[in-house]
C-alpha cells in the first residue's frame, strides 16, 4: 500500500522510507494499492456514470464510435481482442467490451506520421451529454497522478524525484473504460473475460469496480492469486516498458481477469488508464547493461498490434 500523500509530505529520509518499501512491492509482485492520491471523487463518479451509460446502449449505438481498421480509439466490441496473443498464446476473444481514448491534444511540432495516425489521432466520442467532459476531466487527473507516482518511483530506484519528468512530459497514454457483460451461455476453452496478459507501458492505474472480483495475478510461486478492490484506492501494477527501464529489477507481472462462478451472471466494470511515456522517449536499461534501447511510440504500436491482429 502507498500513501501518496504521505509521501509527498515527507521529508527526504521518509520518502526514501517509502521508495524502499515501494521498491520491494515492485520487485515482488509489480501491483500495490495508491490511497491518499488526491482525485476529487466527483471526477471519479462522473465518469462510471458515463460509462454506464455508454455501456448500456444499443449495440448499433456503441458501434457508431467504432475505430477504422487498426486504430486504437473509440468501441471495441465482444470478439474483438484477444489479450493473450500480445505474449503469442492462441486463445479465444476475450469476454468483454471497451471504449478508448487518448491524448487531448498533439504537441507543439509533432510531425511523425505514425505518432499523428496512432497514438494522436482523435478520439471518437460518442454524443451522450457529458460524456467527454467527464472522460477528458479523469483522464486529466491520471496524468498528473501518473506523474506524481514516477516521481515516488525515481525515489525507490535512488534517482534524482524528477529524474522521469523529461521522458513523460508529453505522455502518449491511453484510457479505456471497460465493460465485462453478464454471461448467458459457458465460455469457450481457455475464453476469459480478459486473457492472461503484461500491459505494455511504464504504469497502470486501475480502478475496479467497488466490491468487483475477479482480476488476478501470477504470483512468484506460480499461482494465480485474486488481487480485490480497496476502497478509496487505485491498482497500481508495473508495465513492460517499465520492467526494461529497471533492467528486470522490477516486475510486470502477469494477470488476468476471470468469471468467479457468483459473478457469471453480473457485468463488472473498470477504468484503466496505461501510462506511457513521450512517443520519441528513449527507453534504456537504468543500470546501464548492455541492451537494444526501444523508442517509445514505436513499440507501443508493436504491441497493440499483436493483441488486436
Amino acid at each position: 500500500m502507498l500513501d501518496l500523500a504521505e509521501f509527498l509530505a515527507a521529508d527526504a529520509a521518509g520518502k526514501a522510507r517509502i521508495g524502499a518499501e515501494v521498491d520491494r512491492i515492485c520487485r515482488e509482485t509489480g501491483f500495490l494499492a495508491v490511497t491518499g492520491h488526491g482525485v476529487p471523487d466527483t471526477v471519479i463518479d462522473a465518469l462510471w456514470a458515463q460509462a454506464r451509460g455508454f455501456f448500456d446502449q444499443a449495440p448499433d449505438a456503441k458501434h457508431s464510435v467504432a475505430p477504422p481498421p487498426g486504430g486504437p480509439y473509440g468501441y471495441l466490441g465482444p470478439g474483438t481482442e484477444a489479450l493473450a496473443k500480445s505474449r503469442g498464446e492462441d486463445t479465444p476473444p476475450d469476454l468483454k467490451e471497451s471504449f478508448n481514448g487518448g491524448p487531448a491534444g498533439i504537441p507543439e511540432g509533432e510531425t511523425d506520421p505514425d505518432a499523428l495516425a496512432f497514438c494522436y489521432a482523435p478520439t471518437p466520442f460518442p454524443d451522450l451529454p457529458g460524456f467527454k467532459e467527464a472522460w477528458r476531466g479523469y483522464y486529466a487527473e491520471m496524468e498528473a497522478l501518473a506523474a506524481r507516482i514516477m516521481e515516488v518511483f525515481a525515489v525507490a530506484l535512488d534517482l534524482p524525484q524528477g529524474y522521469f519528468a523529461p521522458f513523460i512530459s508529453t505522455p502518449i497514454s491511453g484510457m479505456r473504460a471497460l465493460n465485462y457483460p453478464a454471461q448467458d451461455k459457458a465460455p469457450e476453452d481457455k475464453q476469459l473475460r480478459a486473457g492472461a496478459h503484461t500491459d505494455y507501458g511504464s504504469l497502470t492505474i486501475l480502478l475496479p469496480e467497488p466490491g468487483s472480483r475477479g482480476l488476478e495475478i501470477l504470483t512468484p510461486e506460480g499461482d494465480w492469486k485474486g488481487i480485490p478492490p480497496v476502497d478509496g484506492a487505485f491498482v497500481i501494477n508495473i508495465g513492460d516498458l517499465m520492467a526494461l527501464w529497471t533492467a528486470g529489477r522490477w516486475t510486470s507481472t502477469l494477470h488476468r481477469v476471470v468469471t468467479p462462478p457468483d459473478w457469471a451472471t453480473r457485468r463488472r466494470m473498470s477504468i484503466a488508464y496505461f501510462h506511457q511515456p513521450n512517443w520519441h522517449a528513449e527507453v534504456a536499461p537504468l543500470s546501464g547493461e548492455a541492451a537494444e534501447p526501444v523508442i517509445s511510440g514505436p513499440y507501443l504500436m508493436n504491441k497493440f498490434a499483436a493483441a488486436n491482429g
